[in-house]
């Protein structure tokens, strides 16, 4: 049964990230990058003064606050992209692959922002009375009804991304796994706490989970800075030849593939931003 699972995870990957979709993803950033005159580049200095700015339009739409719709974003992002995606990414496709992942990430910026706006302009209201948005609305909304079921498709298996694929298994199996490794406590013992922890917060909504990612991923972003930094430091004297075997590197092998692979780890957060537009 595993050696059948796996064959046809091998089979699906290797459909999904070939040639032909990855020069989709990668040729989407390059055209929207043209076609938007290179705006998300400009305009970056406003956008981050604009997430420590606190707005003053108390009539604005939205559940959460510029910076805790930034935090929300990010809080997947530092760890299981940052982290396990590039070191994915560099021991199957070897140095080369953070260059390609450079590249794509420069011009998936444009794919991000698009993606963003138009989140936030097919949004509506659940029952509940939040903002609620993403792919499957705008591709309802904007493209028309006929359309339906491929955002119906698009939630049905970003489920499943999010549990097994790069959201919740991947992180918790990293930190029980980390925690065991460390401290010796029973992966089972951090399943239970992480699903308690988990719990609390999401059970209060969107607001609860701006309120707690505005706390806790500010210092996780400052510890991951600072740690780097650190690294970096201590082997100042190898960067040079990193960065020359990270070039080498690039045009070598398939390392621009597996590129691809570890930045996809990070394009997952991307639907708690375009959830919610900032109040």
């Amino acid at each position: 049964m595993i050696d059948w699972l796996e064959t046809i995870s091998g089979d699906i990957a290797d459909f999904v990230w070939g040639i032909p979709l990855i020069v989709l993803l990668v040729g989407t950033g390059v055209y929207l990058t043209f076609r938007l005159m290179f705006y998300t580049f400009a305009q970056l200095p406003y956008a981050l003064k604009l997430v420590f700015k606190k707005n003053l339009d108390k009539d604005a739409k939205g559940d959460i606050s510029h910076f805790q719709a930034l935090m929300t974003s990010l809080a997947a992002t530092v760890g299981t992209g940052n982290v396990a995606g590039v070191a994915t990414a560099v021991v199957v496709g070897g140095p080369g692959a953070v260059f390609w992942m450079w590249i794509t990430a420069l011009v998936g910026m444009a794919t991000k922002y698009a993606e963003a706006i138009l989140g936030v302009k097919y949004r509506g209201q659940n029952h509940r009375g939040e903002m609620a948005g993403g792919p499957m609305y705008y591709i309802e909304h904007g493209l028309g009804k006929k359309w339906k079921w491929m955002g119906m498709l698009f939630a049905f298996f970003a489920v499943f991304a999010a549990i097994f694929g790069i959201g919740n298994m991947t992180q918790a199996n990293t930190a029980a796994d980390i925690v065991n490794s460390t401290f010796n406590v029973p992966t089972w013992v951090t399943g239970v706490a992480l699903t308690v922890l988990v719990g609390l917060v999401i059970i209060g909504g969107i607001k609860s989970i701006g309120r707690v990612s505005g706390v806790i991923v500010p210092v996780m972003i400052v510890f991951y800075v600072v740690a780097g930094f650190f690294v970096i430091g201590f082997n100042i004297t190898e960067v040079p030849a990193a960065f020359g075997l990270i070039f080498y590197d690039a045009f070598t092998g398939h390392a621009w593939q597996v590129g691809q692979l570890g930045l996809s780890f990070k394009w997952v957060s991307l639907a708690a931003y375009s959830l919610t537009k900032p109040v």
